[in-house]
């Protein structure tokens, strides 16, 4: 089918190029045989001007016209530049020529009215010539001796042979045709070139995106050819680019996932069973069960992180924007860590602050805090300070949430925000986060068409702040 689509094309353009040059022949040689002929009417007048001049001037000395001098210029004109010069009395009849061929020779009244009038004739007769001239000159003069007043006319015409015409005109064809030859050649050794040249690339390209197709990303297409090849190249490889980072994305989504539910549905199942068969002692049982209360609790917040990044990523996720008071939703989501914050004897600074309002969909927003809190609480060290900030500025709002502590690596910056990206997976503290948060976050706040950033300086401290317009 491809070499099909491509023999075509050969052919095409082949065939195009032959038109061209055809074309451009033909009318090289019409062009040139239309000089050709002005330039031989030219050559067919002047020297008939000339001969004229000459047969009056002597029948100015002579008083005739038909004498052995004027019958020597007529022979002498017509035997060079392949011209034949007759003149004709004012009935028609020639009365003056070099060969007796011509003496039956007429003009007719119509030919005699238009030379009168100054009109160009054109014929052919084979009474004037055997080959039958093209280019024919007539003209009208008149003759007179210096000591009589009587003045006569006279026709003169002129006539070139068509010999040089044709073979002009073949000349020009046989050329024409040889450089017809000569393009067709060369022309369809350079389109075969470059047809075999496109064939082997788009089946280089056909091979290899059937690899992709099969999930093999190990080969990349070359970026060469013509400048729409590049391109088709260079896309078709961002193309694969994109398709092994999805595929790789999906399957750590995947394992992450796996993982995630894997450890808390083995935790309870193994709860389950002690309690069933008796190995946990029914004095240890509430204790186990509140243990397997927690692990469903992780289990629904892992399902309900998962269901909401399925909506943020298919675009169903509708905010309800409401103006609401950011500093009091911050203020109510602290207390849901009590308990956490009294265990670790945290300071907290920068709630009383003033009351910072907003457009924005209060649940969505609240959750953004929640995580962010969370993230705070869990890296802060013991007796350590979180700091909240509020501000407002060029029609944005500014919540900062600042806790001391490790900090982040400056490699770990600009992966937090990633799915299932834990920052505590090899310092040993509490790994019971989902890796979630942080990416929910960051997509809730671009659903508000704000931007959240984090910055850090290990051993000091790690900041989130968040910017979301004013209004929406």
């Amino acid at each position: 089918m491809k070499k099909n689509i491509f023999r075509n094309y050969y052919y095409i353009c082949l065939l195009i190029v032959i038109v061209c040059v055809i074309a451009i022949s033909m009318v090289l040689v019409v062009f040139s045989s239309g000089m050709y002929r002005e330039e031989k009417f030219k050559e067919v007048s002047d020297i008939a001007d000339i001969y004229v001049k000459e047969i009056q001037a002597e029948y100015e000395k002579s008083g005739k016209l038909v004498n052995d001098e004027t019958k020597r210029l007529s022979s002498t004109f017509n035997s060079s530049n392949d011209i034949t010069l007759l003149i004709y009395n004012e009935y028609g009849q020639c009365v003056l020529f070099d060969d007796e061929k011509y003496i039956s020779s007429v003009l007719t009244n119509d030919q005699r009215d238009k030379l009168g009038t100054g009109e160009y004739l054109e014929f052919n007769s084979d009474k004037i010539s055997a080959d039958k001239p093209t280019i024919c000159y007539g003209s009208r003069f008149f003759v007179s001796t210096s000591d009589s007043e009587e003045i006569e006319q006279f026709y003169l015409m002129a006539y070139g042979s068509v010999e040089q015409i044709d073979n002009f005109v073949l000349m020009l064809f046989l050329i024409s045709a040889t450089v017809i030859l000569i393009v067709f050649i060369i022309a369809g050794l350079i389109l075969s070139r470059c047809t075999r040249r496109m064939t082997k690339q788009i089946n280089n390209i056909a091979r290899i995106t059937e690899k992709y197709a099969k999930g093999d990303f190990s080969e990349e297409i070359k970026v060469t050819g013509s400048k729409d090849m590049r391109k088709f190249a260079s896309t078709l490889n961002k193309m694969a680019d994109f398709m092994k980072s999805s595929d790789e994305v999906s399957k750590s989504f995947i394992a992450n996932v796996s993982h995630e539910l894997r450890t808390p549905m083995t935790t309870i199942g193994g709860f389950v069973d002690g309690i069933l068969d008796g190995t946990i002692p029914k004095a240890k049982q509430g204790q186990y069960l509140i243990l397997v209360s927690q692990e469903i609790k992780r289990l629904r917040i892992l399902v309900s992180s998962m269901l909401n990044m399925t909506r943020f990523e298919s675009g169903t996720l509708k905010p309800n924007f409401t103006e609401i008071n950011l500093t009091d939703t911050v203020i109510s989501t602290v207390l849901m860590f009590e308990k956490k914050i009294e265990d670790k004897q945290l300071e907290i600074e920068g709630l009383d602050s003033d009351r910072l309002m907003a457009v924005a969909d209060k649940d969505l927003i609240q959750q953004v805090f929640y995580n962010l809190i969370e993230n705070a609480i869990k890296f802060v060290n013991e007796r350590g300070v979180i700091t909240f900030s509020f501000n407002e500025a060029d029609k944005f709002c500014y919540v900062s949430i600042k806790n001391t502590g490790e900090g982040l690596e400056n490699d770990e910056l600009s992966q937090v925000f990633d799915r299932f990206y834990k920052t505590d997976s090899s310092r040993g503290k509490d790994t019971t986060g989902l890796g979630l948060g942080l990416s929910i976050s960051r997509k809730i706040i671009h659903l508000h068409n704000g931007h959240i950033i984090v910055k850090s300086v290990k051993g000091e401290y790690t900041e989130f702040i968040i910017k979301i317009p004013v209004k929406q």
